[in-house]
């Protein structure tokens, strides 16, 4: 479990420099990318789309709520320079189809929504940054074309595999069971670090504005980080191949990284309109909750993770009938959540409007 961070501005705690990667990430990403626009000087209307982002970005027109809602895994715009030897039919096995679009609605509750356009395959923004596999490399890290220093830029100090790389799922993904190898040549360093430059460091800056402006309005805040799973377990998952799963599993980090209340409504809630809800099995959480929960400094994380036959084939990646009545009971349970965090605080919403 990584350490926590303290509210002077939101910092990652899994950052080993945090002057570059925590409290200055706007900074380090302002410098590096000129013409970003943070959401404080730009409002895109609700479910507006640009095609120059790598970031989806669904904002409330009014007040905010102290609710953050991000989907990592849910992209579909495959980057010309992906290079890999599968189809991209075959690749959009890896994604979380259509997540985004199942709580497309949040906004009008005045909770914003950040998703990821790219897919998780090219560059998975729910690893560390460091959590890439050496073996994947064309040559030894850094690289010729890479110093140091920018790589520190990007929270790496050195690469520090973890068991996702080792299993291809890591921060590149190699291969996975659904679609296969992934590439027949290793990738130069220079080409890594552009993926972590233009992917994952604008995502994880966006989030952590987010969190720094509904922070200095509130004293707690709820974040979801938002899923979807196979039906069943396969020989990469910590469940058994073959185990057919719940329809809705919640992980908090087994316990630590949102309060029991939270994760209690959200199983209750889920409960009542007829889902069969777990927590913390098969899928506790991973890199995004440990970087971003701080439960005993107001920050609350929860992962939900939704068995996609509920709302689509597998097969052939299509929704059928039961993504409109899903989507309606994710409305239902947002609007308990919005309720919860009423109470929590009083029925304070942000100050800011539009944050």
């Amino acid at each position: 479990m990584c350490a926590r961070a303290s509210w002077t501005g939101y910092t990652c705690p899994n950052s080993p420099d945090r002057s570059r990667f925590g409290t200055g990430v706007l900074e380090t990403v302002r410098h590096l990318f000129p013409n970003w626009i943070p959401t404080e000087n730009h409002q895109p209307s609700v479910g507006e789309k640009s095609e120059k982002s790598v970031l989806k970005q669904m904002l409330p027109e009014g007040p905010w709520q102290p609710l953050v809602f991000d989907v990592p895994h849910s992209g579909r715009e495959y980057p010309g320079d992906f290079g890999s030897i599968l189809p991209e039919a075959k690749l959009r096995y890896g994604e979380d189809a259509y997540v985004d679009e199942l709580i497309t609605d949040a906004p009008a509750l005045g909770i914003p929504v950040l998703a990821a356009r790219f897919p998780r395959t090219y560059l998975d923004p729910n690893r560390s940054p460091d959590d890439l596999d050496p073996d994947l490399l064309s040559e030894p890290w850094p690289g010729a074309d890479v110093t140091l220093d920018e790589w520190a830029e990007m929270g790496v100090q050195s690469l520090q595999p973890s068991i996702k790389s080792r299993r291809g799922i890591g921060l590149i993904w190699e291969e996975f069971a659904a679609g296969g190898v992934l590439y027949d040549r290793r990738l130069a360093p220079v080409e890594v670090f552009r993926r972590i430059q233009n992917c994952h460091l604008p995502y994880h800056a966006t989030l952590d504005e987010w969190f720094q402006r509904l922070r200095s309005d509130f004293s707690s805040i709820w974040h979801v980080n938002w899923h979807s799973m196979k039906s069943r377990g396969n020989q990469h998952t910590p469940d058994k191949p073959g185990t057919l799963r719940p329809d809705i599993v919640l992980g908090d980090l087994h316990g630590t990284a949102c309060a029991p209340e939270f994760t209690g409504l959200v199983r209750e809630v889920l409960t009542d309109l007829g889902y069969d809800v777990s927590v913390n099995d098969p899928y506790a959480g991973a890199w995004i909750l440990q970087r971003c929960s701080a439960p005993e400094q107001g920050i609350h994380s929860l992962q939900i993770e939704i068995r996609r036959d509920l709302y689509m084939h597998e097969a052939s990646l299509e929704c059928h009938k039961g993504f409109s009545r899903l989507q309606k009971d994710l409305f239902r349970l947002m609007v308990q959540m919005k309720e919860f965090a009423d109470k929590q605080l009083n029925g304070k919403t942000s100050e800011r409007g539009t944050v």
